[in-house]
């Protein structure tokens, strides 16, 4: 259920606004999305599996608080990070 480091790291790579970039809005909802992911794959097979489900919902509320941010600052960065992520809204 969580993305491996050599993953993360490929993740921070690809969405980094400048090297050594970690804590860049997009990097931390790149890396929100693909645990949301491989959450709703592991949901696939587990339905019943509650306590992960509320989980689930914090993170896509800390995305949605990321993706507001990035809106409400840049909205040219916010349009092209949903586009790059894959992300309906």
């Amino acid at each position: 259920m969580s993305i491996t480091a050599e993953r993360k790291q490929a993740l921070i790579k690809d969405y980094a606004t400048k090297s050594g970039d970690t804590g860049s809005p997009e990097v931390q909802v790149a890396i929100l999305t693909e645990r949301i992911t491989n959450l709703t794959e592991h949901f696939k097979s587990h339905v019943k599996d509650n306590h992960s489900r509320r989980g689930l919902l914090k993170l896509v509320s800390q995305r949605r608080q990321l993706l507001d941010y990035v809106k409400k600052h840049d909205e040219a960065r916010y349009k092209t990070l949903i586009e790059r992520l894959g992300i309906r809204r």
